[in-house]
């Protein structure tokens, strides 16, 4: 079903050790509007959805697995020459403790990620509507990290993955308005 290519969606590059900023970018990875929930999403509600948008979500959800590789990336980069004074000035010594330099699926909070954060309803509309919300959530949290940094290499790749949150909802919008359209013409007949 996939080509894995053994390089990523966008190059991520970094220019200093930054574990702070690390912790802030684990809630694009494991929170709540993050990309594992956004894959998740979306590979679960494209069987329900009907055939006309079944694509759309199959793409996006993939290509949020890549976007989930992304942020993995920075962080690691971020946290990969930290000291553990460091990881301790970020707030992440109760992370280190549990999972070393490992990546796990949490928020910036430390929270762990649940299922429970995320909608799937069955009917096509409220689907497409929670993912639009999901994407604009995103898109915003992606402003608001690249706010928080001063590395222009670090903002490079977080732009990259904020217009795809803005690409994202556009084409859920018009999913929305295919199926609009098809009940109204259903509705003729």
């Amino acid at each position: 079903m996939w080509i894995y290519e053994k390089k990523l969606q966008y190059p991520v590059r970094v220019s200093k050790c930054d574990p702070h900023m690390a912790k802030l970018l684990l809630e694009q990875y494991g929170g709540a509007d993050g990309e594992l929930a956004a894959a998740l999403r979306y590979l679960n509600q494209r069987y329900t959805i009907p055939d006309k948008v079944v694509g759309l979500l199959t793409d996006i959800g993939t290509e949020e697995f890549a976007h989930l590789e992304m942020i993995a990336t920075m962080v690691y980069k971020l946290t990969k020459d930290a000291t553990i004074d460091q990881m301790k000035a970020a707030g992440l010594d109760d992370h280190y403790v549990s999972h070393d330099r490992a990546i796990f699926y949490q928020n910036a909070a430390g929270v762990p990620w649940s299922a429970a954060t995320i909608q799937a309803k069955g009917d096509p509309i409220a689907d497409l509507y929670e993912d639009i919300a999901a994407e604009e959530k995103a898109r915003a949290t992606y402003q608001w990290l690249i706010d928080m940094t001063d590395d222009v290499d670090l903002q490079d790749g977080l732009k990259f993955l904020r217009e795809r949150e803005i690409v994202h909802s556009l084409r859920f919008r018009e999913a929305v308005e295919i199926l609009k359209e098809d009940r109204e013409v259903k509705k003729v007949y």
